[in-house]
């Protein structure tokens, strides 16, 4: 796996550290137009896009951002677990975000090209690998920008990893717990770890 290389976009926020850094790669193969958006407070998000739509997670669980590779596969493993990588010693299992959340074609496949990325994740101490179509930038929100998610039947719709609905600039960001979702018991990824 090749780690996307380019410059950090400059902020007037405070130095942080390492966590961040790794995001840096995010707008190799975007346009120059990206920039970060500040508030007077609240928290940093990595904006991604699975199909159509543009999720946000929080950035300090983001460890680094990389090309697509395709994973060595895994038996019986759910549609959604791509299989596990080598990641400079660590086995990391990759987790296709756009089947997890139905962002497919009608046969149930999600396109690889060039701007399919890997997020690579710290969740709870585990090493996690999301794939998203595309990573777009990183914001800051305040927290009068963030709506509650609507409420839904959890019969009809799932959303209990979704932590709010941004406007920004007229386009709707879901922002998404990725620490809840990767800790579910349904992605069985981290539940050795969620007694920490």
């Amino acid at each position: 796996m090749e780690t996307l290389q380019a410059a950090a976009p400059q902020t007037s926020s405070p130095a942080r550290s390492d966590a961040a850094s790794p995001v840096a790669g995010l707008g190799a193969r975007q346009n120059n137009t990206r920039q970060v958006r500040h508030a007077a407070t609240g928290r940093e998000y990595l904006t991604f896009r699975l199909g159509s739509e543009e999720y946000g997670i929080d950035i300090l669980k983001v460890q680094e951002i990389r090309s697509y590779e395709p994973p060595t596969k895994i038996a019986n493993a759910p549609a959604y677990l791509k299989g596990v990588v080598n990641l400079r010693g660590v086995i990391v299992p990759i987790v296709d975000l756009r089947v997890k959340f139905n962002c497919v074609k009608a046969d149930g496949q999600a396109d690889i090209d060039d701007f399919t990325v890997v997020i690579v994740l710290n969740v709870k101490g585990r090493v996690v690998g999301a794939v998203v179509d595309s990573v777009s930038d990183v914001m800051q929100l305040a927290e009068q920008m963030i709506q509650p998610a609507p409420e839904m039947s959890s019969s009809i719709v799932d959303t209990t990893y979704i932590t709010g609905i941004a406007n920004v600039n007229e386009r709707l960001l879901i922002l998404m717990d990725i620490e809840s979702l990767m800790g579910s018991a349904e992605m069985g990824l981290i539940n050795s770890l969620t007694s920490h």
